[in-house]
């Protein structure tokens, strides 16, 4: 059976994923693991609006960006353009991803991959850095360890996830009911938006859900050793109990 898996574009509005995605614990674990020669090359796949990809460039690096929503990118420009900044941002599939450049470190953020929803789309991906990496340069990547009892809570009842003001100017409620289909390891997330204080619509965000071991064995089938797997972005040992899956690979 042939299922469909989307995201809705409320999550892909750029004020609205701003205003929501305010946290910067990631930041500090990625810049830790940037190259010392300022003069390396960066890729971020799956930058959205740029969240990490401007403040490394403040401190000096050439980073470039990859993401696949226009949107975003357009804000990520404004927000470059804003600090001064000469940031090259690229809209591309990174499954697809084809770039004259290779890079001393290239990084996908955020639990992007789990919108990689089949085992080709991740397989693709894989393949696209491998190809776009220096002899030698590093892969990292985070993404959740799949919690079943959350999911099992997520699915008793509605939840509040966000209560905001957005950048131009709107009050934002999101409200969140969870599926998981076992079969597919999809996590069927529908976000039901409230905007200025009247519902808007319900938005699908689907999430292919990756175990500790499939990553594992995907990641060295695909030609990159796991130098550290980490549970927390303060580098805490990856268990059972992680809410987090962080690898450093090469």
């Amino acid at each position: 059976m042939e299922s469909t898996y989307t995201v809705g574009d409320l999550i892909y509005d750029a004020n609205i994923y701003d205003g929501m995605n305010t946290n910067l614990a990631d930041l500090p674990f990625y810049k830790q693991w940037l190259p010392k020669n300022k003069n390396a090359r960066i890729l971020e796949l799956c930058c959205g609006t740029g969240r990490l990809t401007i403040p490394i460039a403040k401190d000096g690096y050439a980073i470039s960006g990859v993401d696949n929503s226009s949107s975003m990118l357009e804000q990520a420009r404004a927000k470059a353009s804003e600090a001064g900044l000469a940031i090259e941002f690229m809209e591309a599939d990174i499954r697809t991803l084809d770039l004259p450049e290779k890079y001393d470190l290239i990084f996908i953020p955020f639990n992007s991959i789990h919108h990689l929803y089949k085992n080709e789309d991740l397989f693709k991906a894989f393949t696209a850095v491998k190809n776009h990496l220096k002899e030698g340069g590093l892969f990292l990547l985070d993404c959740y360890n799949p919690n079943i009892q959350y999911i099992v809570e997520g699915e008793k009842e509605q939840q509040e996830i966000a209560n905001y003001t957005t950048n131009d100017g709107r009050e934002v409620l999101i409200k969140q009911q969870m599926h998981y289909e076992s079969a597919t390891q999809m996590n069927r997330i529908e976000w039901q938006y409230y905007i200025n204080g009247a519902f808007d619509s319900i938005q699908n965000l689907d999430m292919r859900l990756f175990f500790p071991q499939e990553l594992d064995a995907y990641l060295k089938q695909h030609g990159f050793r796991m130098l550290h797997k980490f549970g927390s972005f303060e580098e805490a040992a990856f268990t059972d109990t992680s809410e987090k899956q962080i690898f450093v690979c090469q």
